[in-house]
């Protein structure tokens, strides 16, 4: 057994202003916190995974934060600072209005409040997530925390919804600086800041997820199947199985520091959650004027008064730490976060913190459909669409469930009229009210992130039906790719559901390569470029636009789109409309053509080729623990035949920061994957990107890298007695 290690007189904890308060001695501390351990058991199984049992759900609770805080605390912890607003404490003034951003929702005061207001049930689970990661800190002295030394239990509302991002980061933060850096004025005593915020941002790898749903109808076994296929960040959740005596039993991904599996299964139901497409977010135009130093907005006949609010922003310099206090204002609507047209911008979001954890977890525990849309009926899954199968063989589809009722006559997609009291919300739609399908006649369910009235092909919702907020995202390739694998086929297994999520197809070429045959037919025949890209014409003409690792087409082809993407991506936003739909419709037969030519001389000078199979450009690699990886083109690393999910790849695979190498890395896409079968004992099969452990001495940091690069995917040990028989290590937590 681990030994605890003498305490120091105090435990140290973070008060809601950061400093250092005293607390209860370590010791007592230390035999409570021992004693709860007792209570769970962790087992590993050879990949790593950690399977933990509690009698109780707190138990149980324990003994997952406990356990992700052995694989990777720094994530954890980053998680959490994050969430709080507390990121200048550690990188310094940079992150200042990143900070910013979170505290305008995020008050430690009203999250304690909230807390001490939480039922009883919950607050245990809330004390059970503070003491797990409370213990792992006093039973690992080596680890060194950068800011949170000790969890106190209301923090874990601070997180409590495990969509990338959330809400709060779609808020700009250079416009959020812009106005506030240096004292907001109000508008007519300041330049105009005009908005580059309004559009489409699609400039980057999908952040969103696909989810397929099968209906026993069109099944062999006549069992519903599920797809869990997020794409995140690689590395941003973890594969685990948390079980209670108290009728918990979740597996799936868990957000690093959150309690409940985020997209996952238990032993009757399934749910893979994809980037809703509702508007949840509204953005009011607030009309400003100043009578005596008070600042006013506009409101039908009246003026109201803005409310000023100081918030301290601490950071830390070479020196040690400092503060900046920043004034920010806010009207009934919401916070105020930039300036556009002469006017304020507040922006109104959900913010429920409470029922969003309630939801979160409540969900993980539904036995069936009912209990799941009972668990939907709190409506605070804001930035989720949810596709579903259970053990019943009923599969349903959920488009979010957090959506306001507004008047249909205003253009949601853009920020309306503060003082117009018809712009308010009129409350939410009830579940019912949304757009939802269940047991659809097509006996399957498809989301990428796009339009739900393709979900089941014939039989999907139709637009007419609902008001245009309900859904503001339009097709993508992956959608139109998902429909062309599930269509038409009634003896789905596992293994071919597999096959189907990872086809290789990739739509989005096949309106845009007919465009520059056509560009390059039309040169006359004496122009120079009719020889220069003969071959390269000639090698796209051939390609079935399916990727391979041998493949150079598919080398030739990314780096063409990715060009037209990256020159054409400025103009897509400022018209408000998908890049490749700007690519289709608005470049000249010139742009098109000298595209390819700036894509072939990329590829030589890169390569020494520029017919480069895509195998030797497209790579895995994972160096470091580190949060953001590091790339290194003389470093190991794997082929990987998956390409970005922009191009219609459902097994997505793309690079998001700044490219300093010559290969491509992948950073985000297919990342936890799981395909389920729920008969009358589950049969699941899973992959993770990477391996189980952030720590580069773990053998779990690379063990799935080479499977996952294959597309191929491990047995899921859900039973506990197959856990047993593949069992690496079983302890207490502290042990």
């Amino acid at each position: 057994m681990r030994q605890l290690h003498a305490p120091l007189a105090l435990i140290c904890l973070i008060s809601t202003s950061g400093a250092a308060v005293a607390a209860a001695p370590v010791q007592s501390e230390a035999v409570r916190l021992k004693a709860a351990a007792q209570r769970v058991t962790i087992l590993r199984d050879k990949w790593g995974i950690p399977h933990v049992y509690g009698k109780t759900d707190a138990d149980a609770v324990f003994g997952l934060l406990y356990a992700q805080a052995e694989d990777d605390f720094p994530r954890v912890e980053l998680n959490f600072i994050n969430a709080m607003g507390r990121l200048a404490e550690v990188e310094g003034e940079g992150e200042l209005y990143r900070d910013l951003r979170m505290k305008l929702f995020i008050n430690p005061e009203e999250l304690q409040r909230q807390y001490a207001a939480s039922p009883a049930w919950l607050k245990k689970l809330m004390n059970a997530w503070a003491d797990g990661l409370n213990y792992h800190l006093l039973t690992h002295p080596d680890v060194k925390p950068k800011l949170i030394t000790h969890f106190e239990p209301w923090m874990a509302l601070s997180f409590s919804e495990g969509s990338i991002g959330g809400d709060i980061e779609t808020i700009d933060i250079k416009q959020l600086q812009e106005l506030y850096a240096n004292g907001a004025k109000a508008p007519m005593m300041a330049p105009v800041l005009m908005s580059s915020g309004d559009g489409i941002d699609m400039d980057r790898e999908p952040s969103g997820s696909n989810g397929f749903a099968i209906a026993p109808a069109n099944t062999r076994n006549r069992h519903a199947l599920l797809m869990i296929n997020p794409h995140t960040s690689f590395y941003f959740r973890p594969e685990v199985q948390v079980h209670s005596d108290e009728g918990l039993n979740a597996y799936g991904a868990v957000t690093w520091g959150q309690f409940f599996v985020y997209q996952g299964f238990n032993d009757r139901i399934g749910w893979m959650h994809t980037s809703g497409g509702g508007d949840v977010i509204d953005e009011y135009l607030e009309t400003i004027s100043e009578k005596d130093g008070q600042l006013y907005y506009q409101y039908g006949s009246e003026q109201r008064a803005l409310k000023p609010v100081d918030i301290t922003l601490p950071y830390k310099t070479a020196s040690g730490m400092a503060s900046k206090v920043v004034r920010v204002y806010y009207s009934h609507h919401g916070p105020i976060v930039r300036a556009k047209d002469g006017k304020w911008v507040a922006v109104r979001l959900m913010n429920e913190p409470l029922k969003a954890l309630t939801q979160s977890f409540t969900r993980t525990k539904a036995r069936n459909y009912r209990a799941f849309y009972k668990s939907m009926e709190l409506r605070t899954n804001s930035s989720n669409n949810t596709v579903y199968a259970d053990a019943d063989g009923n599969i349903a589809y959920f488009h979010g469930n957090f959506i306001p009722r507004r008047d249909p006559k205003f253009d949601w997609e853009h920020p309306v009229d503060g003082s117009d009291p018809a712009t308010e919300w009129q409350g939410l739609h009830e579940v019912k009210e949304t757009i939802t399908l269940f047991n659809p006649k097509s006996g399957w369910i498809q989301n990428t992130n796009n339009w739900p009235y393709t979900v089941a092909g014939a039989y999907s919702p139709k637009a007419g039906d609902y008001p245009a907020y309900m859904s503001v995202y339009g097709e993508n390739a992956r959608g139109i790719h998902a429909v062309r694998v599930l269509e038409n086929k009634k003896d789905f297994t596992i293994d071919s559901l597999i096959a189907a999520a990872y086809d290789n197809q990739l739509p989005a070429f096949e309106p845009l390569l007919p465009q520059l045959f056509n560009a390059y037919d039309e040169l006359p025949a004496g122009d120079a470029r009719k020889a220069a890209l003969a071959q390269q014409i000639a090698l796209l003409r051939g390609w079935d636009m399916r990727y391979t690792l041998a493949s150079t087409a598919t080398s030739l082809a990314v780096y063409w789109l990715q060009d037209l993407w990256t020159t054409n991506l400025p103009q897509a936003k400022t018209k408000e409309v998908q890049v490749l739909d700007y690519i289709q419709a608005a470049l000249t037969p010139q742009q098109r053509l000298d595209a390819l030519q700036r894509a072939s001389d990329k590829l030589a000078a890169d390569f020494g080729n520029w017919q480069t199979p895509w195998g030797e450009i497209n790579r895995f690699q994972r160096l470091t623990g580190d949060v953001v990886q590091p790339f290194d083109d003389s470093k190991p690393s794997l082929p990987v035949p998956f390409a970005s999910g922009n191009w219609g790849s459902l097994a997505a695979f793309g690079m998001t920061s700044k490219q300093t190498t010559k290969r491509i890395y992948g950073e985000r896409g297919n990342s936890f994957v799981a395909a389920v079968e729920f008969g009358p004992r589950i049969k699941a099969r899973s992959i993770l990107a990477g391996g189980e452990s952030g720590n580069p001495a773990s053998p779990h940091f690379y063990d799935q890298a080479a499977m996952y690069a294959r597309g191929e995917f491990k047995e899921v040990l859900f039973y506990k007695a197959d856990v047993l028989k593949n069992l690496e290590r079983s302890y207490h937590p502290g042990q």
